[in-house]
């Protein structure tokens, strides 16, 4: 995992337990106070939620205790590995697309943070920039090319 990584969950995991959580403690006071708790629709989503929140704090916390961080910018080469962002051309569409290969907890395709469990990230491990790797989609085969692989 990458320090940027494990400090989104750390800060996620400080969120549930000083907000969500106080917030949904009281939620649940509030609902009890209305009465007859069988029929308190309030009652049941704020025990829900504060089941999701529990779960996910339990979760958060054995990730953050099993994390190995790794500093991209301590690595270095032109072969494509963990913690690489990658430049990468579609070869049917010409369009160019970046990732960063990073841990599987923190992957966000929408930041451009690819996990390295991918199928994607799995046909890059190992190649150079000029490189063509084929990705198996959906749609079809997709063939992309490696233009360029720096870390840091």
């Amino acid at each position: 995992m990458t320090a940027g990584g494990l400090d989104r969950l750390e800060q996620e995991l400080r969120q549930l337990k000083s907000v969500e959580r106080p917030a949904v403690i009281r939620a649940i006071a509030e609902a009890r106070s209305h009465g007859d708790l069988s029929e308190n629709a309030e009652y049941h989503a704020a025990r829900e939620r504060q089941s999701f929140i529990e779960g996910r704090v339990m979760e958060l916390e054995e990730i953050i205790a099993a994390a190995e961080v790794i500093d991209p910018a301590s690595l270095s080469g032109e072969h494509v590995k963990f913690g690489a962002h990658v430049t990468l051309i579609d070869e049917e569409t010409e369009k160019e697309s970046q990732y960063q290969i990073v841990g599987v907890h923190e992957a966000d395709i929408k930041l451009g943070l690819l996990s390295v469990s991918s199928p994607l990230a799995k046909a890059m491990i190992g190649k150079k920039p000029g490189d063509s790797i084929s990705v198996p989609t959906p749609g079809g085969d997709r063939t992309y090319e490696i233009v360029a692989v720096r870390f840091g």
